[in-house]
């Protein structure tokens, strides 16, 4: 069958990031979207690309993975990074953006491209007999899920967290202190990126005290779900020790008060939600906890005292399939080549992952169009390593984020020199897979 255009189902990061990889290159899109008519309980934005956890797309640093997942996408011309490039806001060394700044800038690029012809409605049954790819995102419902429940031998969930945000005037500031950690990021004057709320050894444990004993929205059954490690409910961590926050989301180190001219017992991050520094969020606070619970036992923390809560931290469903059995490399269903799944849906986890998967999707979905012959990613990418991830048989799989671990290991003891490496074979071996990408273009 000659197909004449590929079919986007869900205008997320990683449906944006694919529709554009393929309009850019002159074929026609079809991009469903069920917003704005019809909305998830997660999303409140009439635009595409909606981030709904955390504002913050992570480090910029190319020495760690997430700074090297940006460079590769960057090779590709992404339209996720640009965006977000364009609504960045300080957030010491990672890349935070303006929420509503950047899915306007993502919804305006998508709308004025001419190859790309927007659908407003929901896609209740594929038609897989054209090239389509499936981001519709975890809360996947419906006809359309009992379909890729079909086509992907069943699928798997657990919950998702979204962190409280906080009212900036509210945060007594006398309490807390400005800075980044070892003073990394954009420091304007005296002032860091970060307010930091510091503790002091009896109120951190009296707050872990209130923390593990507070009502959750599950009481019951929430402790038989499943969390994906890198968004674990702050309760949640905080079961597993006294000290376990205290040496992860609550970490002291490269921080001094100026108040005391030591380093605090433990330290509360917040940091911006948007451009105008009205509001903030609690870094690393992904919570399950009642209402009326969160603003008891977070308001224990000496600097949020008084704080006023613009928006609770939340719970969501999130769904993925059983990517081992279903995927290959190109992100495409082995038993129906004509379908491609994109996002979180395949098994990636992470706002730039998903959309670094729709860019691959995109890019193998043209590929196929045209008569695939493109190779896989380089596994030596992170990129191509994740896909790698997805598609290994994996009895006990779950979602992953990009990083070093997934890459072919490098004989190199240095640390740091070993980063350097895994960054320039990566940008090298992926260079050559676009240079090969553009001969096909052409």
């Amino acid at each position: 069958m000659q197909h004449k255009h590929i079919n986007v189902i869900g205008a997320g990061l990683a449906g944006c990031e694919a529709a554009y990889q393929i309009a850019k290159r002159g074929v026609p899109v079809k991009l469903y979207e069920a917003k704005p008519k019809q909305k998830s309980a997660a999303h409140s934005s009439a635009d595409f690309a909606e981030l709904v956890c955390s504002n913050s797309l992570k480090s910029q640093d190319p020495s760690t993975s997430q700074g090297l997942l940006k460079a590769e996408m960057q090779l590709f011309d992404s339209l996720i990074l640009r965006c977000a490039a364009a609504a960045k806001i300080p957030a010491g060394g990672a890349l935070a953006v303006d929420r509503t700044q950047f899915s306007a800038a993502v919804t305006k690029q998508i709308k004025k491209n001419p190859n790309i012809q927007i659908i407003c409605q929901t896609t209740a049954n594929l038609d897989k007999n054209a090239l389509t790819i499936i981001a519709t995102g975890p809360l996947t419902l419906g006809t359309l899920a009992d379909e890729l429940r079909d086509c992907a031998e069943g699928g798997l969930s657990f919950y998702d967290a979204a962190a409280p945000i906080i009212a900036a005037e509210s945060i007594d500031t006398n309490a807390a202190f400005f800075g980044n950690r070892y003073g990394k990021g954009e420091v304007q004057g005296a002032q860091g990126d970060y307010i930091n709320c510091p503790l002091t050894q009896d109120e951190y444990y009296a707050f872990i005290s209130a923390l593990t004993s507070a009502e959750t929205v599950l009481q019951k059954d929430f402790e038989k779900n499943a969390f994906f490690e890198g968004c674990m409910p702050v309760e949640v961590l905080a079961a597993r020790g006294r000290d376990t926050l205290r040496f992860g989301p609550l970490k002291p180190v490269g921080l001094t008060d100026p108040l005391t001219n030591k380093r605090p017992y433990a330290v509360v991050q917040l940091r911006k939600e948007n451009a105008a520094g009205d509001m903030y969020n609690m870094v690393g606070f992904q919570t399950n906890l009642k209402f009326n619970e969160q603003k008891r036992v977070f308001s224990m923390i000496p600097a949020l005292h008084a704080a006023e809560f613009l928006r609770y931290g939340v719970m969501h469903r999130n769904t993925f399939i059983n990517a081992p059995n279903v995927l290959n490399r190109r992100y495409q269903v082995k038993k129906i080549p004509n379908l491609f799944i994109a996002g979180q849906l395949s098994g990636v986890e992470g706002y730039l992952e998903s959309a670094a998967s729709g860019l691959t999707a995109g890019v193998y979905a043209l590929d196929t169009l045209r008569g695939g012959q493109l190779p896989d990613l380089p596994e030596t990418s992170l990129m191509g390593a994740l896909t790698r991830y997805l598609t290994a048989q994996n009895p006990n799989f779950q979602p992953m984020n990009a990083n070093f671990g997934l890459l072919p290991p490098l004989n190199i003891r240095c640390k740091q020199t070993r980063k350097q490496a895994y960054t320039a074979r990566s940008l090298a071996d992926l260079q050559e897979f676009i240079n090969l990408q553009l001969t096909t273009d052409n």
